[in-house]
């Protein structure tokens, strides 16, 4: 009996060791391309996230782990994102001026458009594009927000280790998540390829449009 069983535990974690490196391996695929069952390989990474991580904090870097969980991630994400209807975007406070002369509230900082930041304008595209801006500086004021029961899709921007918090945070939850890395890490000064912002932004509503016509 004993024998038995140790077979089967043996059995049961070299197929988690092989499934583990085999989503690892289609996980770094994805930043290039897109890849087949997708959703499927980000179950297994989140089922072990914390002792890979613990691994690539041996062994190498975990900034690369969640670069690559948040591209995989966006993968199986992109078509039920592509059908959302209510969307918000939640955007760290580090990316604002240092001057910043906004107040902040429980729903996070009331951005006021002076210009001496990049929210200006992002809150201009957001409202253009559909969406509701929020500029957040910690989780408690996620779930603030997320009280409001009608909001389906959730655009992040954020740092990947921050991306990764917030998609595992919501999986499970009717709201789909889609995720834009910034250039840098950090508590102030950081910032966002705007590029690709806007890209996101096109895409989506694009894709809505052509939904909508079919």
């Amino acid at each position: 009996m004993y024998k038995i069983i140790g077979e089967i535990v043996f059995v049961f974690i070299l197929a988690s060791v092989l499934l583990t490196i085999i989503a690892l391996m289609v996980s770094r695929m994805s930043l290039s391309r897109n890849v087949w069952l997708a959703g499927s390989f980000a179950e297994i990474l989140d089922f072990f996230y914390l002792p890979i991580k613990y691994l690539f904090y041996k062994f190498s870097d975990p900034k690369i782990l969640d670069k690559w969980m948040v591209s995989l991630k966006n993968i199986a994400h992109k078509n039920d994102f592509q059908k959302t209807k209510k969307r918000i975007i939640l955007a760290p406070h580090c990316m604002r001026s240092m001057d910043c002369p906004a107040h902040s509230t429980k729903e996070g900082i009331q951005c006021i458009s002076c210009g001496k930041c990049i929210y200006e304008r992002l809150g201009k595209d957001a409202q253009k594009y559909g969406y509701k801006l929020y500029i957040i500086t910690g989780s408690s004021f996620v779930k603030h927000i997320l009280r409001d029961e009608t909001i389906e899709g959730a655009l992040l921007i954020a740092c990947d280790y921050e991306l990764i918090k917030v998609m595992q945070a919501l999986k499970g939850t009717k709201i789909v998540t889609y995720g834009i890395s910034m250039l840098n890490d950090g508590c102030y000064n950081t910032e966002v390829d705007y590029e690709k912002v806007i890209r996101a932004f096109e895409y989506f509503d694009y894709a809505e449009t052509v939904q909508s016509v079919s």
